[in-house]
């Protein structure tokens, strides 16, 4: 049996899915909002008591988390963070450990390494190997968390797999790419038409495939793993790309990257200036290499897949 935390979320909805698909017995752990075939395990903290969901459960696939917020409301936001990312996760590793379960995935973020790559010669792009730089509540956060289960992985003999996904994009996807794909349905002039940085992403249906990959594989026990779609777009490249899966034309206006960051600035922005002018690379070498695994989606089949997904929702 194989839990999954987070089982009505983008991520975790997407791989109870694919798991129903390949007829693996599989129970989702929600909060709230009780699901067909799952257990509500309530609010995530230090003392959630995990063990009715993790009955004769081998595998946990982690992916419940406070998620990153652009305006946290929280007067502490790191303590909101760490009470359900930090003392939730360490909670959940004790019980799966204690029920007998042997392997606990951790679905962790970028964030972790940092904001940005490429801002000097000498900067490459985040890899295996990079140091943690977490430089907000959410990262840092999820930085404790993998520290707490890697912990709780040493003393209990429980296999821990930490993944980081860049920013994940795919059908049902909200947040900044659903704003994109909006712009670019209603035919707004955007100027980053003179953008030429590189970010990593990656599609729901690749992050779902490295995650099975680890449910089983001998060489994941107690391994951190980087995810993208290896393909690294700059904003403007994504922008045009996009438009084409949606059968529209864009319209970009070649505005150069330093006025658009001294406007931002000036607004208060340079958090939406960093995310679409700045670069944030992966290098997944090591996942490829580890896991025998490739990225078996292509960018352009995920994006028409998204935007098929988005015109479909949105259509009248």
């Amino acid at each position: 049996m194989i839990l999954v935390t987070g089982a009505n979320g983008f991520v975790g909805s997407a791989v109870v899915a694919a798991l129903k698909r390949k007829q693996q017995a599989v129970r989702g752990a929600v909060r709230s909002s009780p699901m067909e075939g799952g257990v509500t395990v309530g609010d995530i903290g230090p003392d959630t008591n995990w063990l009715p969901a993790l009955d004769d459960v081998d595998t946990v696939i982690h992916a419940a988390a406070r998620v990153h917020v652009m305006a946290d409301t929280e007067s502490d936001p790191l303590v909101a963070f760490r009470r359900v990312n930090v003392e939730g996760s360490r909670r959940l590793a004790e019980q799966a450990a204690q029920a007998g379960a042997t392997r606990l995935i951790f679905i962790s973020s970028i964030k972790v390494n940092g904001e940005v790559t490429g801002t000097s010669k000498d900067d490459r792009p985040f890899s295996s190997l990079s140091l943690a730089s977490p430089v907000d509540a959410y990262g840092q956060s999820k930085w404790e968390a993998e520290q707490v289960l890697h912990e709780v992985a040493a003393r209990t003999g429980l296999e821990v797999v930490i993944i980081r996904p860049v920013l994940v994009y795919g059908p049902g996807v909200k947040a900044n790419f659903q704003t994109m794909m909006r712009w670019l349905v209603k035919g707004v002039a955007l100027p980053l038409g003179a953008i030429h940085n590189k970010r990593s992403l990656v599609t729901l249906d690749n992050l779902v495939d490295l995650i099975l990959t680890c449910i089983d594989h001998p060489g994941a026990a107690n391994q951190t793993f980087l995810v993208s779609d290896d393909e690294d777009l700059s904003t403007s490249e994504l922008l045009r790309r996009m438009a084409d899966s949606l059968d529209k034309r864009v319209w970009l206006l070649p505005v150069p990257a330093v006025l658009l960051k001294a406007g931002a600035v000036l607004l208060g922005r340079r958090d939406v200036a960093q995310r679409l002018l700045g670069s944030l690379q992966v290098d997944i070498s090591q996942t490829k290499e580890t896991l025998g695994w490739a990225p078996p989606v292509s960018v352009d089949d995920a994006l028409k897949k998204t935007a098929e997904d988005f015109l479909s929702r949105t259509s009248g």
